[in-house]
């Protein structure tokens, strides 16, 4: 079993920007693929980016430019850097693990928080 902190939800102004980050349990995140989404109000869930345990990274077109993700192994750590804030980024934020590369989806999931993009 697999469990993911996510740091704190916050709100910010917009232009702003925010680190959002995610501490996995386990002994083998270095091969986990490791992912950011989020939920605006009434809308689907949504994929924002994904480092995975190949090296390889991508990010939404929504948010290419403003966003970068990165991990670190030794802290089993991933981090979401979100700069340029936008009231359309408010949203419930997710990481998310998916432990086996055979899965087409993730398979464990951060609690969420919220963040808050102010005009």
């Amino acid at each position: 079993h697999v469990q993911l902190v996510e740091s704190g939800g916050r709100l910010v102004q917009a232009g702003g920007s925010l680190r959002r980050s995610c501490a996995a349990s386990g002994r083998t995140f270095s091969s986990f693929d490791m992912g950011w989404f989020r939920q605006a109000p009434g809308k689907e869930r949504e994929f924002v980016a994904a480092f995975r345990s190949s090296g390889s990274t991508n990010v939404a077109d929504s948010v290419k430019g403003r966003f970068t993700i990165s991990r670190d192994n030794a802290k089993n750590t991933v981090y979401l850097q979100m700069n340029t804030l936008k009231p359309d980024d408010t949203a419930v934020y997710y990481c998310a693990a998916r432990t086996d590369y055979r899965l087409r989806d993730y398979n464990y999931w951060g609690q969420g928080t919220q963040v808050t993009v102010s005009s």
